[in-house]
């Protein structure tokens, strides 16, 4: 039985493996210990919707003595406003510089970034990581790195023509449950794993937000398989060591959009463009009001005349060419097979993950609840109760064969994505944060490739009803056999 002390996890041979002191944030001590001559690095930041405030908040509170944000960089002047007025305000930080997108490489020749972080629509991802990595900066961009194959390969041009760096903020990883995971497999605790299942639901809230925004639009989004499905591909390639070899998948638009609420019989739902301001969708269980929220109001509500950036689109409308129910298989170099499942409309949210080994079997549920990105601050940031709502939390169990099966022991998940969010902050800004993981989190930009690269290989394969050579797509070191054999 695998059990918690005071400082880690231990097996049953009394060796330690996971201890939960190195994934605690700088404390305030360690950060104040920063030497004042030390020189700070440098941030630029371009994209200021409601993710990116997640990446802002650290740099501006916990890591200021070895960070600066220099440059905030949007199509919304009032987006930037509202950060502006957050940092001088409530973050107890100051103004920065503000520039309009079309003046990005003004802001990186006149502020001088060491870093950009790309937090924008995921198609432009690709223009501003390789004007950036060709401007002499280093990158940090959410993910997904970009939404194609051609994107895909203008990037890794760049970064082998510069030789500067690209993460990717994949934080999942980073989450205590799934790096608990990733030490079972390590350890071979069920031997060498053959297969692995993960089944995630998106619920009729969370879900149903995707079906609102851009992320609608495969041609910004390079849809849910791309965009939301990177998440889940990282994993199983990261979990595993594995780099994917070929995709077959299915997809379909079956619970969005006009025909399907007409058909269900739902059409009186469909009779508006949007929600905010709509009386007809007062009842609507579908319905966001941007007026609600003082973020959603600040961010969005004033931003749509400078930007044209609709947050709070009909899931019911017409034009919507992503898929919301997704089926796929994934083959690896080293042999493994991922049989995957995206559904965006279920009454409940999470993700069931079984991995089949030659000395037994892995199950990891996380049934957190639901949530959706609504720009607040990592403070006030909670699971959202709606009906339908079942949190049965976090838990990994192991069967072994022949054996006993065994529930691991871990501490209660809290923060944002399961606490992830917090952790990789530190890798990102802590300036006694290590260049190399113990669990390989760090995730640079063939790492980046290889989990949209699936969804991308999706995408076509759906297109053409035929499985898909990854490689075909873009070629990533054709030698190399593990994940951590690329950057």
């Amino acid at each position: 039985m695998l059990y918690v002390d005071q400082v880690g996890l231990q097996n049953p041979d009394g060796q330690k493996r996971f201890n939960f002191d190195d994934l605690a944030p700088l404390s305030k001590a360690a950060n104040a210990r920063t030497s004042p001559h030390m020189k700070k690095k440098r941030i630029a930041f371009v994209g200021t919707g409601g993710r990116a405030l997640s990446f802002i908040e650290p740099v501006a509170t916990a890591y200021r003595a070895s960070n600066e944000i220099v440059a905030l960089c949007d199509l919304s002047p009032a987006r930037m406003a509202y950060y502006n007025g957050l940092l001088a305000g409530e973050l107890g930080y100051h103004a920065v510089p503000a520039y309009t997108a079309d003046r990005f490489d003004e802001m990186i020749t006149k502020e001088k970034p060491d870093t950009v972080f790309v937090c924008t629509k995921d198609d432009t991802h690709h223009d501003y990581i390789v004007r950036a990595l060709h401007a002499g900066c280093d990158v940090i961009t959410e993910k997904p790195m970009t939404t194609d194959a051609a994107k895909c390969r203008a990037i890794l041009d760049a970064q082998r023509a510069t030789g500067k760096s690209v993460r990717v903020a994949f934080n999942y990883r980073w989450a205590p449950f799934r790096t608990k995971v990733k030490e079972l497999i390590a350890t071979g605790v069920i031997g060498k794993v053959r297969s692995v299942n993960l089944e995630y639901l998106l619920d009729t809230n969370h879900g149903a937000d995707y079906f609102r925004r851009w992320h609608a639009s495969a041609a910004e989004s390079g849809t849910l398989l791309v965009h939301k499905s990177t998440h889940h591909f990282d994993l199983v390639n990261w979990w595993l060591d594995a780099i994917p070899k070929q995709v077959f998948a299915y997809g379909d638009l079956v619970f969005y959009g006009k025909d399907n609420a007409v058909a269900r019989g739902d059409e009186a739902l469909t009779k508006y463009s949007r929600y905010t301001g709509e009386p007809a969708a007062k009842e609507d269980p579908f319905r966001l009001d941007l007026d609600e929220s003082e973020q959603f109001k600040k961010i969005y509500r004033a931003g749509e005349a400078d930007s044209g950036y609709i947050r709070d689109q009909n899931v019911f409308r017409e034009g919507i060419d992503i898929h919301d129910q997704v089926s796929l298989n994934v083959r690896y170099r080293t042999g493994e097979v991922l049989t995957y499942s995206l559904v965006c409309y279920s009454p409940r949210e999470g993700m069931r993950v079984t991995f089949n080994g030659d000395r037994g079997r892995i199950e990891y549920h996380e049934f957190i609840g639901s949530h959706m990105n609504r720009a607040v601050r990592p403070k006030d940031f909670k699971i959202e109760e709606r009906p339908g709502y079942e949190a049965e939390g976090e838990w990994i169990k192991v069967f072994p064969h022949f054996k006993n099966s065994y529930v691991v022991a871990m501490p209660p998940a809290t923060g944002a994505h399961g606490g992830a969010d917090e952790i990789l902050n530190r890798s990102f800004y802590a300036p006694d944060a290590p260049a190399t993981d113990e669990w390989g989190r760090f995730a640079g930009h063939e790492q980046g490739a290889a989990s949209i690269l699936v969804g991308i290989a999706g995408v076509e394969s759906i297109k053409r009803n035929l499985p898909v050579n990854i490689n075909e797509l873009v070629s990533l070191k054709p030698d190399a056999t593990r994940l951590s054999e690329l950057t």
